[in-house]
């Protein structure tokens, strides 16, 4: 079979070293650059499937400027045969939307169709360093009309010439099969990148990298770049810290340490404050005629994930920004839910009695479990229907790919991730016009030091929320809505996937967001292999708390913890009663999912250590001698002041 093997990289500033302009884009001219650490992992992947097809046709691509040559010299040097760049000012300031858009143009003038009658697999790594969005392998896949598997740690072929991919999800995993032409995302779990060979740096000295413009790729430029983006950056500012200083613990013995920690903890004072970001003074609003550009685009759509017949907490989180922005939109404002799977009807008073004012049921025996061909071609048919001006998903691993893919059938943005969501307004000052109301998505970005504001000009305004940062509205018994169905048009096309297999386990996000102490390993607990991690875990639960272990994403990367117990910014974000970091160092990328815990107790050998700046209080001293005092306390009633519930 002549299979051509496609890895689509991205080369981008060390994490340390990323710097962003006033104007909101990324500065790159200082920083020392690498191909993505996801990306190096796809290329890998490819490799991996050249192994089934010795005689396959190696290709890497990118976009971006000239300096991206030497990231795609460096596959080369790995073991791929062409490269090419799609490098054009015109694209600069493109967002995720336009950058799908102009790949996946180039790989359609590169003679990779749909309908190519020779197969083809593109590789990707999940997200970028830079973005974290996850959004173009999904937004190259629809414009090619190709199926996908994103957040996947393997892909191999089987005896039927498909790919069978293992794809993370939370709690678990699934076994996809897929037909070829295909893309597939890989997490950074995978097999790890492999190091150049000396014959395959040779190679790449001397190979020539095939640059393209984007009249070359006969790209038109209305959708493309800053001016043809969907969505601007508009507005930039500093993240703060949140935590009074540590109470560190005292004591020469483990003993005396940790009856230090019990003493701090019972005499309190230590809250978690919230300080509001402070953003870049806006220039004074000038008395411009306000415009309303939503015509007849009204109302908020949310969608709802099931897992397991249940409604996935995430889909409820949802409802608290929703009744947010519309009770600032105003009253006329509804909710409207969709709700999607087989007899699944039941669930609609849930989701009344936790803010929807309208359930769209789509109930079909083919969509039982979610797979993002159907339900983004579903979904996509019900915003076209109802118009709405905004529309909402939660960032899990479904939601961040089916909104990219809903938001290139749309032709929206969509913002990732988003932490915060308030409609405000924007001052177009070359059109001398200001647009309200518009939707003002808030989302950590650049190693989650800075903090973006998103704005979408195309309806419905597309966001993902990050799960866990709103809490579950309380829910009002006995409320009612209505409820509408849905009879979407459905293609046979839409089902080339199949899901072989779901795996979940007990433990996992559900428990994570339920726990009142979660118990978090770091690269220090891998001695064990986290042993003492899920002891002291299930000391809590003995004593009648509710408890769950977890892990920072270096655990995750050497193998002791799967993915869905993964804390941080790729991973998830919790915001428990009590948050146990032990032997984490305390990267910015891991704060970010753990900072809105109640109170941070920090246990590490390094005095230094980062992760004693944003907890509130400390013990320095080794895993394998604070832990086990620690689970001997914890069984003699030590509960890290959180109540018992009887």
């Amino acid at each position: 079979m002549a299979l051509t093997i496609i890895s689509l990289i991205k080369q981008v500033p060390l994490p340390n070293e990323m710097r962003m302009g006033d104007d909101g884009l990324m500065d790159r001219t200082k920083a020392k650059s690498i191909i993505n650490i996801d990306c190096q992992f796809g290329l890998e992947a490819g490799l991996q499937l050249k192994k089934h097809y010795p005689d396959a046709r190696m290709i890497v691509c990118s976009m971006g400027p000239g300096s991206f040559e030497s990231a795609l010299k460096t596959a080369i040097s790995m073991g791929y045969d062409e490269a090419y760049l799609l490098s054009d000012r015109k694209l600069g300031g493109s967002d995720t939307f336009a950058t799908g858009l102009a790949i996946s143009t180039m790989l359609k003038h590169l003679g990779f169709t749909k309908d190519s009658k020779e197969p083809f697999v593109i590789f990707a790594g999940r997200q970028t360093s830079d973005g974290d969005t996850a959004h173009v392998p999904s937004q190259v896949a629809e414009n090619l009309g190709i199926p996908q598997a994103t957040f996947c740690e393997s892909a191999k072929p089987d005896d039927k010439g498909n790919i069978v991919a293992k794809r993370i999800i939370e709690g678990g995993y699934q076994m996809l099969q897929l037909p070829m032409p295909c893309l597939i995302s890989l997490t950074p779990t995978g097999i790890p990148p492999r190091k150049p060979s000396l014959i395959g740096a040779i190679k790449a000295r001397n190979a020539k990298i095939t640059v393209f413009g984007v009249e070359d790729i006969h790209l038109g430029t209305e959708k493309i770049g800053l001016s043809g983006s969907p969505t601007i950056v508009a507005a930039v500012a500093n993240i703060e810290s949140e935590r009074p200083p540590i109470v560190m613990s005292e004591g020469i013995t483990e003993t005396a340490l940790v009856s230090s920690l019990i003493a701090n903890i019972k005499k309190g004072g230590n809250v978690l404050q919230h300080k509001e970001v402070k953003e870049k003074a806006e220039k004074e609003t000038p008395d411009f005629p306000v415009i309303d550009t939503r015509e007849d685009n009204k109302h908020i759509l949310t969608w709802v994930e099931i897992v397991n017949g249940q409604i996935a907490r995430p889909s409820l989180e949802l409802f608290t920004p929703a009744r947010h922005l519309a009770k600032q939109l105003g009253s006329e404002t509804k909710i409207k839910t969709v709700l999607i799977g087989k007899n699944v009807a039941h669930l609609s008073q849930t989701l009344f009695e936790h803010g929807a004012d309208e359930v769209i049921l789509v109930e079909n025996d083919t969509l039982e479990e979610y797979l993002v061909l159907p339900f983004s071609d579903v979904i996509a048919q019900i915003i076209k229907k109802e118009k709405p001006e905004i529309a909402l998903f939660a960032a899990t691993t479904a939601g961040r790919e089916l909104a990219p893919r809903i938001a290139v059938k749309t032709g929206s943005g969509v913002t990732a991730d988003c932490t915060g969501l308030e409609i405000g307004e924007y001052v177009n000052r070359k059109e001398k016009t200001i647009i309200r109301p518009i939707l003002h998505s808030r989302r950590p970005t650049y190693g989650e030091s800075k903090l973006a504001t998103i704005l979408g000009f195309v309806y419905p305004q597309i966001s993902t929320a990050r799960a866990g940062t709103f809490e579950v509205p309380k829910r009002e018994e006995g409320r009612t809505g209505k409820i509408s169905t849905f009879t979407p048009e459905l293609v046979a096309d839409d089902f080339r996937v199949q899901i072989l297999e779901t795996v979940r386990g007990e433990g996992g996000l559900q428990n994570l967001f339920d726990a009142d102490v979660i118990v978090a390993g770091g690269r220090g607990t891998t001695v064990d292999g986290l042993h003492l991690v899920k002891e002291l875990a299930e000391a809590l639960k003995a004593q009648g708390i509710k408890a769950e272990w977890a892990s920072s994403r270096a655990v995750v990367d050497e193998g002791y913890a799967e993915y869905a117990r993964q804390i941080g910014q790729t991973g998830k974000t919790v915001r428990p009663k009590v948050y146990v970091a032990i032997a984490i160092s305390g990267a910015i990328q891991h704060i970010a999912g753990m900072k809105e815990s109640g109170t941070v107790v920090a246990i590490d050998h390094n005095p230094k250590a980062a992760i004693f700046r944003n907890a509130d209080f400390g013990i320095v001293g080794e895993y394998l001698d604070v832990v086990p005092e620690l689970i001997e306390r914890v069984k003699q009633g030590f509960t890290f002041g959180v109540e018992v519930k009887k």
